[in-house]
This record gives C-alpha cells, sequence and structure tokens, in this order.
C-alpha cells in the first residue's frame, strides 16, 4: 500500500512553462520549455538568476519563445555534478542536448538529430510521435522517456548503452502501458532515479498530438524497475495539474519526498513548486 500527500512548496515569480527541477541544498533549478535560460532559485534568499544556455542569434529574445520555434527544453536530469538538458525531439527545433557543470558555470552544446533519427526507426515511431519528456542517466547507460501522447500513443522507453548520447548506437525501445483515465491513457512527463528504481509521473491529457495540449484528466506518480523496466507500481495525485517535472528532495524514515514542477501553458512567467510524500 501506497500513500500520498501533495501541498504547495513555493510559489516563484520569474519562471513560465516550468518542466524540468533538480534539487540541490538550498537551490531549485528549472528549466523552462519555451526558455532559452536555465534558472537558479536560492531558496532562502528567494533570489532568481538567470543562466543563458542557449545563443540568441537565432531568436528575438530567450524568454517565452514562440512555439513553433522553442527548443522545447522537456528534461532536465543530473548524474555527479553534471546537468543534461533535452529537448523533446517533437520537431526538427526541439533536438538539441546542453551539458551544464553547476560549480564552473561551463555550458557544452550537442545535436540530438541523429540519436533521435536512430530511436524513431527502431520504435517505429514517425515525427509526430517522438516526445522525450524524462530521462535517467547512470553514467553508462541512459534511459529516455516516450511520451506517447501522439496518434500511436506508444509510452515507452529507450535504453541507450552509451555515455555520449549523442553518440549512441546500441538503442532498444520497450513499450509501456500506463494508467488510465476516462479511458485516456497517461503518458511520461518526467523521471529521477532512486537508488535502483526509477520514479515517474504521468499525465492523462486529452489530446493525439505532441505539438497541441488537451484537457488535463490528471496526474500519477510510479516507480518503474531500474533493471527490467517493468512497472512497479502506480498512484494517482491530482485530478488537475500537469505536473512535468520531478526531482528528490529527501529521504524520510517512512519513504520519501519529491519536489514536481507543473507546466500550466500559459505565458505566465510564474511556477508554483509541490512537495509530495510518498510513504512506501
Amino acid at each position: 500500500m501506497h500513500s500520498v500527500h501533495l501541498e504547495i512548496f513555493r510559489e516563484i515569480q520569474g519562471i513560465g512553462s516550468a518542466s524540468g527541477i533538480i534539487y540541490l541544498p538550498n537551490l531549485l533549478y528549472i528549466i523552462g520549455d519555451n526558455s532559452g535560460f536555465l534558472n537558479e532559485y536560492n531558496i532562502k534568499g528567494h533570489k532568481l538568476r538567470k543562466i543563458q544556455i542557449l545563443s540568441d542569434d537565432k531568436f528575438h529574445g530567450l524568454e517565452n519563445i514562440p512555439k513553433a520555434q522553442k527548443p522545447d527544453f522537456e528534461v532536465l536530469c543530473q548524474y555527479a555534478d553534471q546537468f543534461y538538458i533535452l529537448g523533446s525531439g517533437s520537431t526538427a527545433k526541439r533536438n538539441s542536448l546542453i551539458e551544464f557543470e553547476p560549480k564552473s558555470g561551463r555550458i557544452m552544446r550537442k545535436d540530438l538529430t541523429d540519436t533521435y533519427r536512430k530511436m524513431k526507426a527502431i520504435a517505429n515511431l514517425d515525427d509526430d510521435n517522438l516526445n522525450i519528456e524524462g530521462a535517467v542517466f547512470t553514467g553508462k547507460d541512459w534511459v529516455l522517456f516516450n511520451r506517447g501522447n501522439g496518434s500511436d500513443g506508444k509510452n515507452g522507453t529507450f535504453r541507450i548503452s552509451h555515455d555520449d548520447l549523442a553518440e549512441a548506437t546500441k538503442i532498444e525501445f520497450k513499450p509501456i502501458r500506463l494508467p488510465n483515465i476516462n479511458h485516456v491513457e497517461s503518458t511520461f512527463t518526467d523521471a529521477v532515479m532512486v537508488n535502483d528504481a526509477i520514479f515517474f509521473i504521468s499525465t492523462a491529457e486529452d489530446t493525439k498530438s505532441t505539438y497541441a495540449d488537451g484537457e488535463i484528466l490528471g496526474s500519477f506518480i510510479g516507480s518503474i524497475d531500474l533493471k527490467s523496466l517493468t512497472l512497479n507500481f502506480s498512484h494517482r495525485i491530482s485530478g488537475s495539474h500537469k505536473f512535468e517535472g520531478i526531482s528528490l528532495y529527501q529521504k524520510t524514515s517512512s519513504g520519501v519526498e519529491f519536489l514536481l514542477c507543473e507546466d500550466r501553458d500559459t505565458a505566465e512567467l510564474k511556477t508554483v513548486i509541490y512537495k509530495i510524500g510518498l510513504s512506501i
């Protein structure tokens, strides 16, 4: 039996369309899918710092980039002292990988076009059905989560046996069925690794497009075994929120707590961070 408790953790002005989150002691790192900045928020000092991760040569401003041009950064994940920011791959303009070291400030940009092309071929996905929304990195292997909100409805995981995602050659795809609401299957929106388990969030959204938004029916939290990539459990956590980012907050005597960020699909530069306790 699992029980969950959801509450507001912080409200932050200056960040819109939050899609990925990492918690470090006293710091929140948040990425937005329509922004060329990584946001660093000091929890105690209530200060927001914007770290430019894209060149502004191709855009007229890096905040609230129009939908047709946005990089669609849907993934913010961490291994050791390195952050990885991935575009969703849902259009040709959404194939970027940004590697960022918080301590040094070093930024490296890579192109995932070739890797995403291989992934689509292996999973038999056309251009309208690839939509990467979560990733975990073990230091050797990657697991990427495809959000099956396209016409094919292919939720699933890509296991990539290469530390450099841009040079990936060995790729495997495994479909996964997720819980549904009113016959609408929920789809992956993010994931994080805790020990030998992957914890994910998913949302049931009434749409058949990786590009257009639909009615939000509810969200889930669940777990997948890291080795077999099979579903351990899932639990409904909301009937109205579209959670798009998850980060480990802390382990407790009774379970584990995560922080979640929400994409409200508006142009308003405001985000709400939620804390969820999961008793296991």
